[in-house]
């Protein structure tokens, strides 16, 4: 008997969990994610650097302004960037479904508002975000319905003329089961009013990783190949209240 929709993605939240806790305590998944591996340095360096352009260029309000949503914010490190950058900490908002995480974020990062939360039904006014980072989330979840709730929730509290920052999956990954690729026609239909633009980043993970002490030769020649990069990253614009206005003839 198929299970109604509450039903089965409440299992698949309790799914999520779990398979974020096993990464938190597995030396071997801790590893991994090593900042000292110059792949996953180079990685998020090329992440931070193309999504620092597309924000200055796309944004119709200076970051320092916005009010921002980490959903799924794990370590809070894209918050804690974006407080670098000059946006206010009562400006910035995370939410994750593991506890442990949001305490420790808190400690951390006390003056942020973080919060356990599941993204399927978002605590927050309607239009209340100027922008919403959605960061490898959807990949993590594999059951449809509750990846059309988690979608509905985030375009209901972000405002009209915000963005949603996307960095997720294109690929499937053969080794890890518990993730799924998220293609252009997969954004689409969970965002089908917004304006789509995503670029492909990001050298294979494992790739990268095995690179070594000739990381800084071969991630600019591996990345410059379509078919090694393994992740979108770009902006889902909401379309905003009123149809712009062409400009007068001149």
């Amino acid at each position: 008997m198929q299970l109604p929709d509450r039903s089965r993605t409440s299992e698949e939240a309790a799914r999520i969990r779990t398979v974020y806790a096993h990464y938190d305590r597995t030396a071997s998944e801790q590893r991994k994610r090593d900042k000292l591996i110059p792949g996953n340095t180079y990685i998020a360096i090329e992440r931070e650097r193309n999504l620092r352009t597309l924000l200055e260029s796309r944004l119709d309000s200076p970051l320092s302004q916005c009010r921002i949503l980490d959903v799924g914010c794990g370590k809070a490190e894209l918050l804690h960037q974006f407080h670098r950058s000059g946006v206010p900490a009562q400006n910035l908002y995370g939410i994750d479904l593991l506890p442990d995480r949001i305490e420790t974020n808190r400690k951390l990062y006390p003056y942020f508002h973080l919060h356990c939360a599941n993204a399927e039904a978002l605590d927050f006014p309607a239009d209340w975000f100027d922008l919403i980072v959605c960061s490898t989330l959807f990949s993590s979840i594999l059951d449809p319905a509750m990846a059309r709730n988690v979608a509905g929730s985030v375009a209901r509290v972000l405002r009209p003329g915000g963005a949603v920052v996307w960095y997720d999956l294109r690929y499937c990954n053969a080794w890890n089961r518990y993730v799924r690729a998220i293609t252009k026609d997969d954004t689409g239909e969970l965002f089908p009013d917004f304006t789509m633009g995503l670029r492909a980043v990001t050298v294979i993970p494992s790739l990268a990783r095995r690179l070594g002490r000739l990381t800084g030769v071969l991630y600019p020649v591996f990345v410059a190949v379509p078919l090694f990069r393994t992740y979108y990253l770009g902006l889902l614009l909401k379309p905003p209240t009123e149809p712009a206005r062409p400009r007068p003839a001149t």
